[in-house]
């Protein structure tokens, strides 16, 4: 800037000659605003993950409409998986450089027109690659629809915010299998993509007319080393996981694979800590609150999602429930995850994040503990109370996580925090289900057995190992502070 000083020799004239300014960092909009534009996110988000579990009770008819073996479907359902592990933390890059609202609404568009192909599948190659396009539009969709919301919502709103971009995450693997069933008995298993193409449609429109196309650091460049290395790592993590789990599996590959991933996590994680643009900046983990969310918040994840998959199979194999009797009794977790959204905000601004976090992690480790009590002899009742209040506290422990994620990142970190935090979270919720089917193995194993269909003392073993992961995680719960994220909850 060129200064000049006036006639009368008091005020400097400035001149228009000026060096280009860095962008401000986004404003938080209006209350009313923010809240619609979290729906919205929602809403994508529940598309999203719905698609992740709907089709499970599905499998049969459409391995019967592809003239392949059922199992072999599992290829469309892992391809999805992965391909999100892999593009995830691209979307951060992709919404600075050409802006969060064009990411967005692509993903939708993208998303929706690959649940078409989907749908219009004649074989598993097909229907394999158009899960691939499917993955990658949810990869841009969730961490991009999340930094949209994080970027328009003030702190005091953040725990609402957080909640319902949250609860889709919780609702959808627990309507997934009873909606699938309802659906490919009563119409077809490929309307199950179908009608993705009206909530697609009204999101890409309503994503263009509510969000802000914010640019920041839009010159950045692409880390294409960084991109190899962490995509390698996540993909050989989670197919190692599926292989431990499978029951024919070779233990060697699947050990194999897991040491190869440990070893390219560690050359990723030193190629991000030395390059000078990397994909995923490692600075947000200086903050405590957020290093808690994502070390000790991934195992409560990967305890919490391993349910979904424990229970309707446990209900199905040894209560000897239909498919369709087992996802209205997993309905009665969906019920406490609903009932316990209105009373998240108050409990934690009464409590605070840490004393929450302890007490509800203590309550969760006991009620998984207690499914693996559950047995045909119990009153259904009994059962429904159970399954209740592992919604109800499902529910809080997931918002507390992920809003105490964001508590203390600054604006300027919110994009690299909610990349690399939506990669860890997608990790963890994929880790569930494995996880589950781990346990079972394991529990086979202890028995000394090796029968292919798991007997009830299996569930029982499993449900245990499962508790005590969650239990792990109240370690991490301890090291934080008082009053932790205080100024999101207003606990004083």
């Amino acid at each position: 800037m060129v200064r000049a000083v006036n006639d009368n020799g008091r005020a400097p004239l400035q001149w228009s000659l000026r060096m280009p300014q860095p962008a401000e960092p986004p404003t938080a909009l209006p209350p009313q605003r923010s809240t619609l534009i979290a729906f919205l996110v929602a809403g994508a988000f529940f598309m999203e993950n719905l698609d992740g579990t709907v089709i499970a009770t599905a499998i049969p008819k459409m391995a019967g409409s592809f003239a392949t073996n059922p199992v072999d479907l599992n290829t469309g359902m892992t391809a999805y998986m992965l391909t999100l592990a892999v593009f995830i933390p691209v979307s951060g890059w992709l919404a600075n450089r050409i802006g969060a609202r064009a990411v967005f609404a692509s993903a939708i568009a993208l998303f929706t027109v690959a649940s078409i192909i989907c749908g219009m599948s004649n074989n598993l190659q097909q229907f394999t690659y158009a899960r691939i396009l499917q993955g990658i539009g949810g990869a841009m969709m969730v961490p991009v629809g999340r930094l949209v919301v994080l970027r328009v919502t003030e702190k005091k709103d953040l725990i609402d915010a957080i909640s319902y971009i949250t609860w889709p995450a919780l609702v959808a693997p627990v309507l997934g299998p009873p909606v699938g069933g309802y659906i490919t008995d009563t119409y077809s298993w490929r309307w199950i993509f179908y009608l993705n193409i009206p909530l697609g449609i009204a999101g890409f429109v309503l994503a263009l007319l509510w969000i802000r196309n914010d640019h920041e650091n839009a010159d950045r460049p692409f880390d294409w080393l960084g991109f190899a290395l962490a995509g390698s790592a996540c993909v050989a993590f989670m197919y190692s996981l599926e292989l431990l789990a499978r029951q024919d599996a070779a233990l060697l590959l699947g050990g194999l694979l897991l040491v190869a991933a440990i070893a390219v996590s560690w050359l990723t994680v030193r190629h991000l800590r030395r390059t000078e643009h990397p994909l995923i900046d490692f600075a947000c983990l200086k903050q405590h609150t957020f290093m808690v969310s994502m070390r000790g918040g991934t195992l409560f994840r990967t305890a919490i999602m391993a349910s979904p998959f424990l229970l309707p199979l446990m209900f199905q194999v040894t209560f000897g429930l239909s498919a369709r009797n087992s996802g209205l009794l997993v309905m009665a977790m969906f019920a406490g995850n609903l009932m316990m959204k209105s009373i998240t905000t108050p409990i934690l601004r009464r409590y605070g994040f840490r004393k929450v976090l302890l007490a509800n992690g203590v309550v969760s480790t006991l009620i998984i503990m207690a499914c693996g009590l559950l047995s045909p002899r119990t009153p259904l009742a009994l059962i429904v109370a159970v399954l209740f209040i592992h919604g109800l506290s499902r529910s809080m422990q997931f918002t507390s996580i992920n809003t105490l994620a964001f508590v203390d990142i600054s604006k300027s970190m919110m994009t690299s925090a909610t990349s690399f935090s939506a990669a860890v979270q997608q990790m963890g919720m994929g880790m569930g289900v494995a996880v589950g089917a781990l346990a079972l193995r394991i529990a086979s194993l202890l028995r000394g057995t090796h029968a292919n269909a798991p007997v009830l003392t299996d569930f029982h073993i499993a449900f245990v190992l499962v508790a005590m992961l969650s239990a792990c995680a109240l370690w991490d719960c301890l090291s934080l502070d008082k009053l932790a994220g205080a100024e999101v909850s207003g606990h004083a």
